[in-house]
């Protein structure tokens, strides 16, 4: 399964616009966002997603309520199974609790955002992936991650050029 990994939208519209394009063009056939949607108004873009999508509320996601109505998010930790892989996937505010989840190696993928840092390293056994920012406000790149479950490799990709800016086998 193709797997499109986003976080850090920010409202920002036309970048979330872009970043939806950009996975549609992928085929990815699930959607995570690791939160910091901020205002269900995104949802709107989110929507034409051609998969669907999962997330988790980030710091910045103060309208929750709205959110969850507009795009069922209602978690801070969310776990998944894909293709024999236990994903989980979390915001990161809290840098321990990134650690701890890494760490306790029941994790083959720990998905998080915060930073708007675009990562994949190692942390243990458990393979650590935080796509950039799509919104592009603190770093100006603008970024998504793919997982190939079944080819065992993470990308991240720029959105506005589709350039390579790291990858990994898992």
């Amino acid at each position: 399964m193709l797997v499109g990994i986003m976080s850090d939208t920010h409202d920002n519209l036309e970048a979330t616009r872009k970043a939806v394009e950009f996975l549609n063009e992928q085929k990815v056939e699930l959607v995570i966002h690791a939160g910091d949607f901020v205002a269900p108004f995104v949802a709107n873009e989110l929507k034409k997603l051609n998969a669907p999508l999962k997330g988790v509320f980030g710091n910045n996601d103060g309208e929750r309520k709205g959110l969850y109505e507009a795009l069922g998010i209602s978690e801070e930790l969310l776990e998944l199974s894909i293709d024999g892989l236990k994903i989980a996937v979390t915001h990161g505010t809290d840098e321990r609790i990134v650690h701890a989840l890494a760490r306790s190696r029941l994790y083959d993928v720990l998905i998080v955002g915060h930073t708007h840092r675009y990562e994949i390293r190692e942390e243990g056994r458990t393979i650590l992936v935080n796509p950039g920012e799509v919104c592009g406000y603190l770093t100006g790149v603008k970024s998504v991650a793919i997982l190939d479950t079944r080819g065992r490799e993470v990308k991240i990709l720029n959105i506005e050029n589709g350039e390579l800016l790291g990858a990994m086998s898992i």
